[in-house]
This record gives structure tokens, C-alpha cells and sequence, in this order.
């Protein structure tokens, strides 16, 4: 098998491994974590008091992280270099009742989260995951990566106009996965789950669990020069953010604060505590001002010279919907981060922030796209105007550019990752 000349697999072998060990946004911030501590950076508690000492940091809440890095001689007013990013995907999550079945079917009952591509969840083998909180407070980490649950997709004999009428989904009646055969027990599920993760079921208190595709990532192509995968949207820059603070903080002196927020709940909206919408940034960058001795006055000089790069993945031009694109912008896979523009504020890009990520790309030599909508077709957004809008903090939204966006397994160009953390990298370090 030939091999796409000038693709470092490195970067993308590693997202893979992240990928497959991050099957729920809880899940992705514990690989986060491991990461970052195997770089000497610490958890800090929220209920804790805070130093302002050099060193690396982060704070775990729910599916979010917020981990930065103090330099040597950092001043309380130093201003952030933030990448912000996005731990949760659209999937299939466990309702708080959810043994459920029918006509000697025993099946799981799920609510559909955020924007799914429904069809893409047929007839797929799908794992559980997430967290049980016990009756204790503590919280444990499920992880059932096989073949245990499916949505099955009605006979093309039983719908013979699926084919010439399009396939129509209920999301209440047709969307409930099947995972065996018998009479409906209450209990089922916890009794499982408890099992597969070792505690009683009498412990378990509460729940947050939902479904994933068991197939793991994979190159694709005659050359490899593709990957599909699993909650690219958007663990590409939750990784890649990771790995670009980690470079950064190796770096001894810093002109400003490097930080990663990854946010959870991007896909339904942002608000809650743990989304973009809280208050959990604004938070954690006040009190490492005042740790290092600041006021109120050094947090407003702070935020003023702030930049964030809101980073989630864009559309790459379809080959057979073209029609459906700006025809004067194309991204295309490997052809470097997208920046992204919208003058109705779906997205926060200014010229101001064009010359940010410009100059980031610039230094890490690396190449990069411009993404609008169609003018016709309603424009998506992200953590990005949020930030901006919460914060008072300068924003750009950026990404890479991939195909079946919120589908149960996307596609992006192998080289892509590598080239959004090199920007990344050269961003955080100013």
C-alpha cells in the first residue's frame, strides 16, 4: 500500500488513540488530563484555595477542562492566548428510565442529543459509555466498547419507497437501539452497567450515559490520505489544543498565558455549567489573576489584551453537492485550517482576528483556507461568539475541514490535524 508522500502519521496515530479512549465528552477530558499531568501540569480543585506560582495547571468539571500554564514572571495583568474547543458530539443518550422493549424485543430508550445525523446511527454496532455518580459523590468512568446495542433500519421489503422517497426517521418510535431478547426487566441497565464497571447497583445514585460506534478510527483511501473516525466534531481540537499547550509550556518564557478550555454541551447550546454559556472560564481566568496577587484592574487589563481561538471543525467542499457551498470558497481536506467568517456574528472572526490566525500560520508554516456559507443556506456557529460576547474577549473562529459533519463517523484529510496543531502551537506562543 503506498503511502501520500509528505503526511507525518505521528500526530494523526495519536488522535486516533485519543479518539478511540474518548467515547464521551467525560471520557475525553480524563485523556486530556492523563496527558497533561504526564506533562507536570496538576489538578487544582475549585473548592481550593489557589496559588500564583509558575507551573501548568487545570480544572475538571463534568465533560469540561480548563487547563493553562503560568510562566515565569507572569505579571498579573498578563494577558491569555486561549484555544477553546468542544468535548461533546451528537449521539444517542439513556433516558432516566431507559428499560424498555417490545413484541419479545428488550431494547434501551435514548433521546436524541444535539444535531444527529439520524441514519447514520442504523444498523450500527454501538458501545455505552459516560459516567454513574454513586451514592457517595463519587463518579466512575463506563466504558463498554463493544458491540452491544442497534438501531435497525426497517427491510427495503417492508418500505419500498425508502429508495425513491427518501428514508423518514421518528426520532420517538424509530430511534430505540435493541440489545436483546426476552421481557422487559426494570433495573436491567444499572444492573449491567454496574457489573461492567465493578461497583453495586444499589450504589448507583445517578447517570449520564449515552451510545457510541464501536468501529474504530481508520486511514481511507488508495493512499491513506484520509481518516474517518468517530467525534471529529470535536475531539480533533480537543486533542490538538492539548498537544499544543503541552509544546507551548515546554517553552520557558511566554509573552502570555497559554490556556485550553474545552467546553461540554457546545452542541445543544453552550448553557450550562459546564458550557461555553457559564461562567466556568470567566472563573477560572479571574482567580489566577487574583492568585498571582492581581485586582480588579489587572483582570480588565488582562481580558483587553486576550485572544481566543474558538477551533471546531468546518464543512470541506462536497464533491456531490458542490451546488450547496460558496462557490468562491472550497476548503479541502489537507489543505490547512479553515478560517472561519460570517459577518452576522455565527461566527466571531473580524479582520483583527484574520491577522492573528494569519501570523499564527505564518510562523508554524502552515497552509490555511477561508470557510463562508452560502449565502442561501443558514450558517452554523460555535463557542466562538459566545466567548466574545461573555467575556469581552477578542475571538476567531478556526478549524479544520471535514465531510458528514455530525454523522456517526466522519472524514477529514490525515494531514490536517497535524497542520491545526502546529497553528495551534504558534498561536499559544505568541
Amino acid at each position: 500500500m503506498s503511502a501520500q508522500p509528505g503526511i507525518d502519521r505521528g500526530h494523526t496515530d495519536d488522535l486516533m488513540s485519543f479518539l478511540r479512549a474518548s467515547p464521551s465528552p467525560y471520557h475525553a477530558v480524563a485523556s486530556a488530563a492523563e496527558r497533561l499531568e504526564k506533562a507536570g501540569f496538576r489538578r487544582i480543585e475549585e473548592t481550593a484555595p489557589w496559588d500564583g506560582t509558575a507551573g501548568g495547571r487545570f480544572v475538571l468539571r463534568g465533560g469540561a477542562i480548563i487547563a493553562w500554564y503560568v510562566p515565569e514572571g507572569a505579571e498579573p495583568a498578563t494577558p491569555y492566548r486561549i484555544v477553546g474547543a468542544h468535548t461533546d458530539s451528537p449521539n444517542l443518550r439513556v433516558k432516566p428510565i431507559p428499560d424498555t422493549g417490545a413484541h419479545g424485543w428488550r431494547q434501551i430508550a435514548v433521546e436524541v442529543y444535539g444535531g444527529v445525523l439520524l441514519n447514520t446511527w442504523l444498523d450500527r454496532d454501538l458501545g455505552l459509555s459516560g459516567r454513574i455518580t454513586l451514592r457517595d459523590g463519587s463518579h466512575h468512568l463506563v466504558t463498554v466498547d463493544r458491540p452491544l446495542l442497534r438501531v435497525p433500519q426497517l427491510a427495503v421489503h417492508l418500505d419500498r419507497s425508502v429508495n425513491t422517497e427518501g428514508l423518514k426517521l421518528d426520532k420517538q418510535r424509530h430511534m430505540t437501539p435493541i440489545w436483546g431478547l426476552g421481557g422487559v426487566e426494570e433495573g436491567d441497565l444499572l444492573r449491567f452497567v454496574a457489573e461492567a464497571t465493578g461497583v453495586a447497583a444499589e450504589e448507583i445514585a445517578g447517570w449520564d450515559l449515552m451510545t457510541h460506534s464501536v468501529e474504530p478510527p481508520a486511514y481511507l483511501g488508495r493512499d491513506r490520505e484520509l481518516v474517518a473516525g468517530p467525534r471529529m466534531d470535536n475531539l480533533v481540537s480537543v486533542h490538538a489544543g492539548t498537544a499544543a499547550l503541552i509544546a507551548a509550556a515546554a517553552r520557558q518564557e511566554l509573552p502570555y498565558i497559554p490556556v485550553l478550555a474545552a467546553f461540554d454541551h457546545e452542541e445543544n447550546g453552550s448553557q450550562s455549567d459546564t458550557g461555553a454559556d457559564g461562567p466556568l472560564l470567566g472563573t477560572v481566568l479571574e482567580r489566577s489573576v487574583f492568585a498571582r496577587g492581581g485586582a480588579y484592574e489587572d483582570r480588565a487589563r488582562a481580558f483587553a489584551g486576550t485572544v481566543c481561538l474558538s477551533s471546531d471543525t468546518g464543512h470541506a467542499v462536497h464533491p456531490n453537492y458542490a451546488e450547496r457551498h460558496e462557490p468562491g470558497h472550497h476548503p479541502r481536506p489537507n489543505g490547512g485550517p479553515i478560517l472561519k467568517v460570517n459577518v452576522n456574528q455565527r461566527y466571531a472572526t473580524d479582520g483583527a482576528g484574520r491577522a492573528v490566525f494569519a501570523a499564527a500560520c505564518e510562523r508554524a508554516g502552515v497552509p490555511w483556507q477561508s470557510f463562508v456559507s452560502h449565502n442561501s443556506m443558514p450558517c452554523g456557529t460555535t463557542i466562538g461568539p459566545i466567548t466574545a460576547a461573555r467575556h469581552g474577549i477578542a475571538t476567531v473562529d478556526i478549524g479544520i475541514a471535514i465531510l458528514s459533519m455530525h454523522s456517526a463517523r466522519e472524514l477529514c484529510g490525515a494531514q490536517d490535524p497535524r497542520l491545526l496543531a502546529k497553528a495551534l502551537h504558534a498561536f499559544l506562543e505568541g
